[in-house]
């Protein structure tokens, strides 16, 4: 058996939210375009299989939180049948070939006009008019994107039975991990949010994860990075498990969508460069590591080392930019999430968001303090989550309800953790902040920290609920849309071939000549956020940030002189790059960090 089915396309669709790509492997999976759904909330995830099962007449069992282990129930239930819909409709696009079926056409006028697929499909067709040639040929050509599933590996916290903790294997991500293990899927489980070893070790508990004799895995493991220092970590904790990562995607610190995870001033170049030279010498080191696992478990121990791919995301725009990252670095994917939020065909968002990102400039993205889990969050300016949240606190009704609670991790106030954009932890923090004795700017300040919390387990779930007309329960908190800063150079909403077309350089949807190089905008986003960072230290250093900042300060030095190198071997807007890049050098050498006054 191989490996798995070569991939048809040379990009990929990120996760997105808890809903925003919840069935995007329904919509797109058919005509070979591989994407991510989020299998955090069981709650929308439930909602979905039941409103997918009705649809396409499949049986439909409600699954009860008073039932033992219904989340990752829950999970395996709609991942099993988005499974079976995806495999009956490609099937359907496979056998109606001879009635010109215009989904056969829709996936072959998807390729890039360079595809050798697409070619030997063309000769295919005029050189045989037997339907048995033809049957065959696409039998044994086309394939499905795969259907992958993420799980957030810091969203894990304990559930109770009343006021009894369950065992570690009910906490929230492990719960998951077991709802992804028990389907029928033959995919990969994308990890992300940084290492969490408890979870790592539960991975060794399913017989899906090891390669068989035929070297194959049915269920593979990508893990995001932003470093390579990060990658050979986590790749060979897993090896000495007998894990074996198949991908390791590496995802911009900043210029991306959701929460941003910002390196210490490590740059997307550079980055790639590292894995691009390190690749060999990754792959063996930590395939020498999973032979003695597999070995000391009496399991089945691969001669060669098992498949690695090295796919990046964040940021990418133009066919330019898409191919160069294929080219220059040896990727086998790029990620294209912001972009994919304006198109229905692919993703779920409803229609008075889907507006908004339309309208949205540079100006209306930011990266927000709104995140209960401390992390900074891209968010859209006037989107319905903060209006809902604003309009809360102006009436002093600040805080939500929590009714999800995937996102606790505060006990400040509780042996049980509770969230800190819920109505209880907000109330509490308030109450103690009048009985402070600080002055009125302070208080102010810390007023904004504690209410600009907002409920993201109800925001970025609730636009697959109101797109497909399904009944909210509880208090209404909004879409809270979380794009990446590259959301401001696409302005309509557009369909799935135009984006395919613009990814390939057949078409180009972006109206504005002003769209900075994607390297570019993220070394300006690095320099903000490093700014924001020395602002926050003007009055008062110490030992450990100036030891923090400096660093970070050299990290982007370096960069820059990386991408002086090789913006000067570019033969297009050469010029034009190299001048950018210089204003930001000076930009930031403007910044000052804070002299640490020694006692």
């Amino acid at each position: 058996m191989s490996q798995k089915n070569k991939d048809v396309h040379t990009f990929h669709i990120p996760v997105m939210g808890l809903a925003f790509t919840i069935d995007s492997p329904i919509k797109v999976a058919k005509y070979g375009i591989s994407s991510v759904i989020s299998i955090v909330d069981d709650f929308i995830i439930e909602k979905m299989n039941e409103h997918y099962s009705n649809k396409f007449k499949l049986p439909f069992t409600a699954i009860s939180t008073k039932i033992e282990d219904y989340r990752a129930k829950r999970i395996t239930s709609y991942l099993n049948t988005v499974d079976t819909i995806v495999k009956e409709t490609f099937e359907n696009l496979k056998k109606n070939f001879e009635e010109k079926n215009d989904e056969l056409e829709k996936y072959i006028n998807l390729f890039p006009n360079f595809s050798e697929l697409k070619q030997s499909f063309n000769e295919t067709f005029k050189n045989n008019t037997l339907k048995e040639d033809v049957s065959k040929w696409i039998q044994e050509n086309l394939n499905l994107g795969s259907i992958d599933v993420n799980i957030m590996t810091k969203i894990d916290k304990t559930n109770y039975v009343k006021n009894t903790p369950l065992p570690l294997k009910f906490n929230d991500a492990h719960a998951a991990l077991r709802g992804f293990a028990n389907s029928n899927l033959e995919s990969s489980v994308v990890l992300s949010a940084g290492m969490n070893p408890r979870l790592y070790g539960y991975f060794e508990e399913f017989e899906d994860f090891y390669p068989t004799k035929e070297n194959y895995l049915k269920k593979k493991i990508i893990l995001k990075v932003s470093d390579y220092r990060s990658a050979l970590i986590q790749g060979k904790f897993l090896a000495k498990k007998g894990i074996w990562i198949s991908e390791y995607r590496i995802e911009s610190g900043l210029n991306c969508g959701g929460h941003a995870f910002a390196s210490d001033g490590y740059l997307l170049g550079p980055i790639l460069d590292e894995f691009k030279n390190n690749k060999e010498t990754l792959t063996k080191d930590i395939h020498s590591i999973l032979q003695n696992a597999l070995h000391n478990k009496g399991k089945h121990v691969p001669e060669e080392p098992l498949e690695l791919k090295i796919t990046v995301q964040g940021g990418v725009g133009t066919a330019e930019e898409h191919e160069f990252l294929l080219d220059n670095y040896n990727l086998d994917s790029v990620g294209w999430g912001s972009p994919f939020l304006l198109v229905p065909e692919a993703t779920t968002v409803d229609k008075n968001t889907i507006k908004k990102l339309e309208l949205a400039k540079e100006k209306d993205l930011y990266l927000s303090n709104i995140s209960p889990l401390g992390v900074p969050f891209n968010s859209l300016k006037g989107n319905a989550n903060e209006v809902i949240r604003d309009y809360k606190i102006a009436n002093n009704k600040a805080g939500s309800s929590c009714p999800k609670k995937f996102l606790v991790s505060n006990s400040d106030f509780s042996d049980k953790p509770i969230c800190t954009a819920s109505k209880k932890y907000q109330n509490l923090k308030l109450q103690a902040l009048k009985e402070s004795d600080i002055d009125e700017n302070e208080y102010t300040k810390k007023e904004n920290q504690i209410t600009v919390k907002s409920c993201l387990c109800e925001g970025l779930a609730s636009a697959a609920l109101i797109d497909n007309n399904i009944i909210q329960k509880g208090e209404d908190n909004g879409v809270a849309i979380c794009p990446g800063p590259n959301m401001a150079y696409f302005s309509k909403e557009i369909s799935l071939k135009e984006m395919v077309d613009h990814i390939y350089g057949k078409a180009n949807v972006i109206a504005t000549n002003n769209r900075p190089h994607m390297f570019i905008k993220e070394l300006s986003l690095y320099i903000d956020y490093f700014s924001n960072k020395v602002n926050e230290v003007k009055e008062s250093i110490s030992v450990k940030q100036e030891k923090y900042l400096t660093n970070f300060q050299n990290n982007l030095n370096d960069g820059i002189a990386y991408y002086q190198r090789l913006f000067s071997d570019f033969e297009f807007n050469k010029v034009t790059l190299l001048e950018e890049l210089n204003t930001l050098q000076q930009n930031l050498f403007d910044i000052k960090i804070p002299v640490l006054v020694k006692a």
